[in-house]
């Protein structure tokens, strides 16, 4: 992924522009995966989140359905949720923020089409509300790449930026962590003033801590 590093520090247009151009570059090399690879990830990745003691001690985790080429996360849920752990997964709401719902086993997962976007898998059970997220211990955050920093790169839709500023606003501080593949862990993303660190990085390689 270097040189979409360098692409991004020779665009003009600030971070926001730096960020679009890293965004195609890493949402290109993911869409060469095959089904194999990424099933085969996400058990390596499962395997290495559930020894991070941010989890393991973890009472309630908020999560999130993967889906397509993202490092998959569908075998950590069942994890997670068979170990007797509370996971809240989100519900996308119009205007892109996130409600939560519990998540009760694979069938309890329903498709849902949104105005613009793939499809998603949310919870069908009762809505909680957007600040059910504060009741967590450990928030797991999809994304496309983290830096050196700890700073991390999403997909530009915002609605983690919002779970980020509702934690902050009420004190709140659960370890936030990231899953990726490995080439997606860089030495620099661009940032924004409303970005805010990682604590950590699960990769098929291992893990990284921020804090």
């Amino acid at each position: 992924m270097r040189s979409y590093e360098n692409t991004m520090r020779h665009a003009k247009g600030g971070p926001e522009r730096g960020k679009r151009m890293l965004r195609q570059g890493f949402l290109a090399v993911r869409s060469g995966l095959t089904a194999d690879d990424v099933r085969e990830e996400a058990a390596v990745l499962a395997g290495r989140a559930l020894e991070l003691p941010e989890l393991s001690g973890a009472r309630t985790v908020a999560a999130y359905v993967s889906v397509g080429s993202e490092p998959g996360t569908r075998a950590l849920l069942d994890a997670l949720h068979a170990r007797g752990v509370r996971v809240l997964l989100p519900v996308l709401l119009a205007d892109n923020d996130l409600d939560w719902a519990v998540y009760e086993g694979a069938d309890s997962l329903v498709g849902v089409r949104h105005p613009g976007k793939i499809e998603l898998l949310e919870p069908a059970g009762a809505r909680l509300g957007p600040d059910a997220v504060l009741e967590a211990d450990a928030v797991l955050l999809p994304g496309l790449a983290v830096d050196a920093r700890g700073m991390r790169l999403g997909r530009g839709g915002g609605s983690y930026d919002r779970v980020l500023g509702r934690l902050e606003r009420a004190g709140a501080d659960p370890a936030l962590v990231v899953l990726l593949y490995d080439s997606e862990v860089v030495e620099h993303v661009p940032e924004e003033p409303h970005d805010r660190p990682v604590h950590a990085v699960v990769t098929p390689s291992g893990v990284r801590r921020f804090r």
